[in-house]
């Protein structure tokens, strides 16, 4: 398989708009048609979109796009974009009524602390980011949703590293593939394979090594330091799974989120993970979300590996 990325499952297409100078962006996932959408919310400050309407018990199963964005709340408004962009070429949910009407879920993260704060993903980028999605290789690191992405700020953010935007795939063979795109602007510590610091929070004064989140932890109360934080992103999979599968995958993928970031899903956390599924071949749901889980903790780590230096924020390897 010489795409490991979300995009190695066929009909994925991923679009991202990416704006440097104001260190934000965000990062549009269009499936296939007939993709069966889920999600879990562990984080306990999340900003999402649409997440309600994937509930198992509610109607409508199909999701047309996933968006994730940077600017905080204000982030939420890509997604208005990307329906303007979908509904023009009618794609959607088919109303009684007659009506074509997009399900675009989307989770946001907070970046207005880095670059330009009045900066912010609008409709106009969300509508971008369609125009410029494409079936090859992700583009990751310091890209979409993950440019302004920073990991260990609990000292702020002159001893915070770089966070990004990463995306794997597994095979699992016979053409069944289980894939992640992850977006990593996490309170805790990216951690290795090998349960090495990827990224975290820089021990003082010089920041050249990690001190663990664990040990700043002990000193967030006395000392301030930034609580605006997340990961957010997607595991897809061209499984055949119903509606309820689909949320059981996206449940266990945060078990992979929980092996690549210590600590996580904190109050200070708006970790949201979403799934789909494009119902290609018949799976097992808990072979699915145990690779879901392998897959999204090394987008996780694939997406401090390829980020950049940014703003004065370094990356884990400088």
């Amino acid at each position: 398989m010489t795409n490991n990325t979300l995009t190695a499952i066929s009909g994925f297409r991923v679009g991202h708009v990416t704006h440097l100078e104001a260190a934000t962006g965000c990062t549009v996932i269009l499936p296939p048609e007939g993709t069966i959408g889920g999600v879990d919310v562990r984080g306990g400050g999340p900003g999402t979109r649409e997440t309600d309407l994937l509930n198992p018990v509610n109607h409508v199963e199909q999701v047309h796009a996933i968006v994730l964005a940077g600017g905080s709340a204000f982030g939420l408004a890509a997604a208005d974009g990307v329906m303007q962009y979908l509904a023009e070429h009618g794609i959607g949910y088919k109303a009684i009524s007659g009506f074509t009407i997009p399900i675009v879920p989307a989770a946001i993260l907070f970046d207005l602390n880095l670059g330009a704060p009045d900066v912010r993903p609008d409709a106009a980028m969300g509508y971008e980011a369609c125009v410029a999605a494409m079936d090859e290789p992700v583009q990751q690191g310091t890209v979409g949703a993950g440019t302004g992405a920073t990991v260990g700020k609990l000292l702020g953010m002159d001893f915070a590293t770089k966070g990004g935007l990463g995306s794997a795939a597994i095979d699992l063979g016979d053409g069944l593939i289980v894939a992640a795109l992850a977006v990593v602007n996490a309170v805790g510590d990216v951690i290795a394979e090998d349960g090495a610091i990827l990224a975290g929070v820089r021990q003082p004064p010089d920041g050249e090594v990690f001190m663990g989140a664990l040990n700043a932890l002990k000193q967030y109360v006395q000392m301030g330091g930034d609580g605006d934080n997340t990961v957010i992103g997607v595991v897809a999979t061209n499984a055949r799974l119903s509606k309820a599968h689909v949320a059981k995958v996206a449940q266990m993928a945060h078990d992979g989120l929980a092996r690549a970031i210590n600590p996580a899903h904190t109050m200070h956390d708006g970790d949201t993970i979403f799934a789909l599924a494009t119902g290609e071949i018949p799976a097992n749901p808990s072979v699915i979300g145990a690779f879901a889980a392998e897959a999204f903790a090394m987008a996780i780590r694939n997406g401090v590996r390829h980020a950049q230096s940014l703003a004065g924020v370094r990356a884990y390897n400088e």
